[in-house]
């Protein structure tokens, strides 16, 4: 699976955003995939997209699926 854990600029916690991760993976069946620093890493800073803001202010976090993401369980 490939995908972009987008968070504020102000979370700079690491294992915080990895728990991010690990939350969306599980919410996709997929709990206990690894999921570190070797899988992972900070690719580039974006502008707010509108259809993240609902999340990120929900859940601290948006996920943009980019491949081989399955559908929920």
């Amino acid at each position: 699976m490939h995908f972009d854990i987008i968070v504020p600029v102000e979370t700079n916690d690491p294992e915080q955003i990895f728990n991010y991760g690990r939350e969306y993976l599980k919410s996709k069946g997929e709990d206990g995939q690894p999921l570190t620093s070797n899988e992972s890493q900070f690719c580039h800073i974006e502008a707010l997209k509108p259809e993240w803001e609902e999340d990120i202010r929900q859940k601290g976090y948006a996920i943009v699926e980019m491949e081989n993401c399955q559908t929920e369980p």
